[in-house]
């Protein structure tokens, strides 16, 4: 039992320093063995680490260090019980259905910090339109933004000519690169303490605000979602899973309550969690870009509104339960994994 935690970190942690020195040794030189007493070594630092993170899981105020400890417990059994067996390789499927829900879960609590932050713009735009339409010039960064709803409605479902045509896959990748470095910056902000990152879904949440209340008072609320909602269903929360990953680094820059656990100890503890949400996010952006390009530009008589809403509600009913679902261990002790 852990009485005073300052005085237990403080006398463990050159234990954890001396681990960490050990298997970046081993992860970089595999080949090179170790002596019989270097071996004991090793093996009573894990045990040590091991009991330790077994302590500190009496703490639930202290998530990050427990899962610094948790990271090179795992790496020490990982040299130790190591298997070269084909199967145990990285798995791009596993780690999608798995590693990236399992990881989005394990830092939630960010998450709904950035969705909150990303609604109070939301509500901000909006109500900067209401009280003056004219600031819609200078909020919205998007000149075709700037015209009439109604009459960008009209023009766009009184045209018959595919103006996408033959230039789908170059927007496609557009959106699907321009999104990304966006969602890439969301995250690098994290270093400002967070400030930059609140910002910049506070910034994103002003435009949707500001877009939402002028197509909806215009009375154009049936284009609006079935414009948006196709491909706004999985890029919204991609740049909310950003905004995510952006505060997971801040609290790592910040640190936890005064412990006596150095920057490095706490970037590494979380920098498999910010690939994994940052990779986790990209990919939801290439999804968002293809249907963006192939299919919510297309608005009625081409496609009826209501299918395209009905499809964006789908997406986000099935994003949902990825999220909350997938991952999960089943009654049998195995992670669920959507079947194929």
């Amino acid at each position: 039992m852990i009485i005073n935690l300052n005085q237990f970190i403080s006398a463990e942690k050159p234990y954890w320093d001396e681990l960490e020195t050990v298997l970046e040794q081993i992860e970089k030189k595999p080949e090179q063995g170790m002596s019989l007493e270097h071996l004991k070594r090793f093996h009573y630092l894990y045990q040590r680490a091991a009991a330790d993170l077994a302590k500190i899981m009496t703490f639930s105020a202290e998530p990050h260090i427990r899962q610094y400890l948790e990271l090179i417990v795992s790496r020490a059994y990982g040299e130790i019980y190591e298997s070269r067996d084909v199967s145990s390789a990285w798995s791009p499927l596993k780690w999608f259905w798995q590693t990236f829900p399992q990881t989005f879960r394990t830092h939630i609590n960010q998450f709904w910090l950035a969705l909150i932050t990303m609604l109070i713009g939301c509500l901000l735009g909006g109500l900067l339109v209401a009280i003056d339409p004219s600031t819609k010039e200078f909020l919205l960064p998007f000149s075709h933004l700037h015209d009439d709803p109604s009459q960008r409605v009209a023009k766009e479902e009184s045209s018959s000519k595919d103006r996408l045509a033959g230039a789908k896959a170059n927007f496609s990748s557009y959106l699907m690169t321009h999104n990304t470095r966006v969602s890439i910056f969301t995250l690098a902000l994290g270093i400002t303490y967070g400030v930059g990152t609140l910002i910049m879904l506070f910034y994103n949440g002003v435009i949707l605000g500001a877009v939402f209340w002028d197509y909806i008072a215009a009375g154009e609320t049936s284009f609006l979602f079935g414009w948006l909602l196709p491909h706004g269903a999985v890029e919204i929360p991609a740049i909310l899973v950003a905004g995510q990953a952006g505060l997971v680094l801040a609290g790592a820059l910040i640190g936890w309550g005064g412990r006596p656990l150095t920057f490095r100890m706490r970037f590494r503890a979380i920098s498999d969690h910010l690939v994994t949400l940052i990779a986790g996010g990209a990919i939801m952006l290439i999804w968002a870009g293809i249907i963006e390009s192939f299919f919510s530009q297309y608005h009625e008589p081409v496609i009826p509104y209501a299918v395209k809403i009905a499809f964006g509600i789908t997406e986000i009913l099935l994003l949902t339960w990825f999220f909350a679902r997938a991952g999960r261990l089943s009654p049998d002790g195995h992670a669920t994994q959507a079947t194929h």
